[in-house]
């Protein structure tokens, strides 16, 4: 697949949030051409990719005529039509990751089951189907408070979970089917991304530690390489190869684990694609998870995956009591300081909470690292000029 950069090549990507335009961006460097299909004419992409399709991605027959205008398609949400996917899959057409695995994916549930079935360690859980399925339970003792409500589709970013820590937490159900998971003891969160490519090469990133806003359930801060014990970040990276090789996936994943209290992992989440928790190998690996991915699904040899320099990577996001036109405060201030690499990926509005861009900040010493960040933490702020 060599030539593919040096023609008139079409990578589709659905979705055009700050993952598309940044896979967009690496895209540019081979020069492969990057079609955008998202609903929003000033999504993060649009500006930056060859050609932009306004569209909903959850559309059957919007998403077949956009894959049938491209060579190959990605995606930067799990939260698209599979059903489209699937029949351009049979005409043809390369799709990366597999529709196949990505169903399974967008079914919290059905995720579970592939951890069970697969011996992937991972937390207890129990599938029903509705909030009174749910109210049963707990009142016949089959499910013990505490524990963790995932709605089993449509979720992301912390919508669609609810941490149920007593009875007084009932009222927040949500009605669906969910899955319910018992409440792991959790010591830290860990995540590590792994890419497989066409010929079935397989590669991890350096494990990263996750520390998450306790309001929003959002990644706060990112540290790289992750300060945990060398047996526990072996078993993680193996953890991670394991997961992808079962699914046989093509592209880059995100493996999200605990490290209970007792030393166990366990594996959270997955996301089969360039994630948040990968934001900062831009700057601080050889190969980012935007290039990583584009070799993957390219049929390229995988990248070196090897640190270049600590980092601290902290999610910019929306302040609290500010919603419209967006404005940042305190970017001279943050440039100024040695090592901090900022992104801002171009939504024009702003809302509590909302991911508005990110800060990568790179030291020889993750103490220091750890320091800058928290200045910068302090001093940039995304409001509103409402």
């Amino acid at each position: 697949m060599e030539q593919l950069v040096t023609s008139n090549f079409k990578l589709g990507i659905i979705a055009g949030g700050q993952l598309g335009k940044m896979l967009a961006l690496a895209a540019s460097n081979w020069d492969v051409k990057t079609y955008i299909l998202d609903p929003k004419e000033d999504c993060p992409a649009a500006h930056i990719c060859t050609n932009f399709t306004k569209g909903n991605y959850n559309d059957y027959d919007t998403v077949y005529e956009f894959g049938k205008k491209v060579d190959m398609i990605t995606f930067d949400i799990e939260n698209i039509n599979i059903d489209a996917l699937l029949k351009l899959k049979a005409e043809g057409k390369w799709i990366f990751p597999e529709p196949e695995i990505l169903k399974v994916i967008q079914d919290k549930g059905a995720q579970k089951e592939f951890y069970r079935d697969h011996h992937i360690p991972t937390s207890g859980f129990q599938l029903l189907n509705s909030k009174q399925e749910i109210l049963n339970a707990i009142s016949n003792k089959s499910i013990s408070i505490p524990f963790v409500q995932k709605l089993r589709t449509s979720g992301y970013d912390g919508k669609g979970v609810e941490v149920i820590r007593s009875e007084k937490d009932l009222d927040k159900l949500m009605e669906g089917a969910s899955l319910i998971e018992e409440m792991v003891d959790i010591e830290k969160e860990i995540a590590v991304i792994v890419a497989r490519n066409t010929k079935g090469e397989v590669k991890t990133f350096p494990t990263v530690e996750m520390e998450f806003n306790p309001n929003a359930n959002l990644v706060e801060r990112l540290i790289c390489p992750a300060h945990i014990d060398e047996k526990i970040d072996k078993q993680a990276q193996e953890i991670a190869k394991k997961v992808i090789e079962n699914f046989q996936m093509t592209g880059i994943l995100a493996v999200e684990m605990f490290i209970t209290k007792t030393g166990v992992l366990l594996v959270n989440e997955i996301a089969p694609r360039p994630h948040n928790s990968g934001h900062h190998t831009i700057e601080s690996c050889i190969t980012s998870q935007y290039e990583q991915h584009l070799r993957a699904i390219l049929g390229f040899p995988l990248g070196d995956t090897s640190i270049k320099m600590p980092s601290v990577m902290i999610n910019l996001l929306g302040e609290k009591g500010h919603s419209g036109n967006v404005k940042y405060e305190g970017l001279t201030e943050c440039m100024a300081i040695s090592g901090v690499k900022i992104h801002i990926y171009g939504k024009k509005d702003t809302q509590p909470f909302r991911k508005m861009g990110h800060v990568t900040v790179l030291d020889r010493s993750i103490d220091s690292a750890k320091e800058k960040a928290k200045k910068v933490s302090s001093i940039l702020k995304v409001k509103s000029w409402n």
